[in-house]
């Protein structure tokens, strides 16, 4: 799979390491982004969970919350001076409420959605293009509902990182101020903790077997002993719930203390039986690639890729 100066700009964004550490990652990987990335992590130049998810775009993320239904919503745009634009500031803004007040769950039905003011989503995107003069994309709108009892939380951190979360209880609560203050807390460890699972069994068999490839590729680098390797990768395996997994991760505002445990806590003190049953984390620009400069002729130029 042949590569180009792009992959390689993009692969240094994604993982922080070296501009020639990044294109024979790539060499190496026959082109394979993916494969690069951990074969960068496993030689130790990158620290790629936890940089893959610089912004490689401009724009904001809006949550509303309603009731039992929320919405997280990113729009993107091209510049960062654009984004801070009032109007397209409410666009984003009215975006996510509309998916709200329409229970919509999709983009081609939020984009011909009615606004307040009698215009559609997609109206809005139309004329405000026009006066910035940016293209404009609703890029993703996640959506949750709660059946029953509970409280679906949100945060949004300077218009960057958008979380909602579902805590579902066996009797209403929803107006306790202990419980109102765990969701929000919830909120805050998604936002900073970045779990990708609720708790160990939902830990997919494949993301287990990348990781032991990682660490046994680590391993092997560092020169430990072919025998000692099973077990040492088991032990990391073993240690990764507590990592990606938001219920036995330590809570960021007490490590001492699990999430498991900080909500089987609140649980006793509010006499409802409490229980996280969904989380969505939108970072702003995820996977996309920014308006190339002369930084790629840069690259390509040391590479020898055009």
């Amino acid at each position: 799979m042949a590569y180009t100066a792009i992959d390689v700009k993009n692969l240094r964004e994604s993982t922080g390491a070296g501009m020639m550490d990044c294109k024979k990652a790539l060499d190496e990987c026959a082109g394979d982004f993916q494969k690069a990335v951990d074969f960068l992590r496993a030689k130790g130049l990158a620290a790629a969970a936890k940089k893959q998810s610089r912004v490689a775009m401009e724009g904001v993320i809006s949550a509303c919350v309603k009731g039992k239904i929320a919405s997280v919503v990113e729009v993107n745009i091209e510049t960062d001076f654009a984004a801070k634009n009032e109007d397209f500031q409410k666009l984003a803004a009215t975006a996510s409420n509309v998916a709200v007040d329409a229970n919509i769950s999709s983009i081609a039905s939020l984009m011909s959605s009615k606004t307040p003011a009698g215009s559609t989503i997609q109206d809005m995107i139309s004329e405000l293009t026009i006066k910035i003069g940016e293209k404009i994309d609703v890029r993703r709108l996640e959506v949750l509902k709660l059946e029953g009892h509970g409280l679906i939380g949100s945060y949004v951190h300077s218009g960057k990182i958008g979380v909602l979360v579902r805590a579902e209880t066996d009797k209403d609560v929803s107006g306790n101020e202990t419980f109102k203050e765990l969701v929000k807390d919830l909120c805050m460890q998604v936002a900073a903790a970045n779990p990708q699972f609720l708790d160990a069994s939902g830990i997919d068999e494949t993301f287990k077997a990348r990781e032991a490839e990682v660490y046994t590729a680590q391993l092997k680098e560092q020169g430990k002993p072919e025998a000692m390797i099973p077990n040492i990768v088991k032990g990391k395996l073993n240690k990764l719930a507590s990592e990606v997994c938001l219920y036995e991760q330590s809570f960021v505002k007490d490590p001492d203390t699990t999430i498991a445990k900080l909500i089987e806590n609140v649980s006793k003190t509010v006499g409802a039986t409490i229980k996280v049953t969904k989380f969505v984390k939108l970072t702003l620009g995820e996977g996309l690639q920014k308006q190339e400069d002369n930084f790629a002729e840069e690259v390509a130029k040391m590479t020898g890729h055009n």
